[in-house]
């Protein structure tokens, strides 16, 4: 059983830069694919980045490419999203989410491929 704890939001003014961390325990991390989803209240939880558990593959949805930036560092079991030019658009609940595999570099994109989710941490963006 997978452990996951989200740190690192609050409230930033639009053009501002927040950086989220998830923290990992109870399992072995360097084999999760993690990603970074969130829900806007009235919407459905959307996906916002991915990355393998090698590392060496990402995906950022198009909504926040080049704004939003997704690592890990398996040493720390932490995953990470550096989130800049934030946007009002961009303020909802932020979840990590971990998914078992054995391939080194799938990245998992949909809800339903993740067995495993952190609690959420608030992210507000004003405009």
């Amino acid at each position: 059983q997978v452990q996951l704890v989200e740190s690192g939001g609050g409230l930033v003014q639009a053009g501002g830069s927040l950086g989220l961390s998830c923290a990992a325990s109870g399992g072995t991390f360097s084999i999760y694919a993690m990603g970074w989803f969130r829900q806007a209240p009235g919407k459905e939880r959307e996906f916002v980045a991915a990355i393998s558990w090698s590392g060496g593959s990402t995906y950022v949805a198009d909504s926040v490419k080049g704004r939003f930036t997704i690592s890990r560092d398996n040493a720390k079991n932490t995953v990470y999203l550096q989130m800049n030019s934030l946007k009002p658009e961009d303020t909802a609940i932020y979840y990590c989410a971990a998914a078992p595999t054995l391939a080194p570099a799938k990245v998992v994109l949909t809800t339903g491929g993740y067995d495993y989710w952190g609690q959420g941490t608030q992210v507000t963006v004003s405009a």
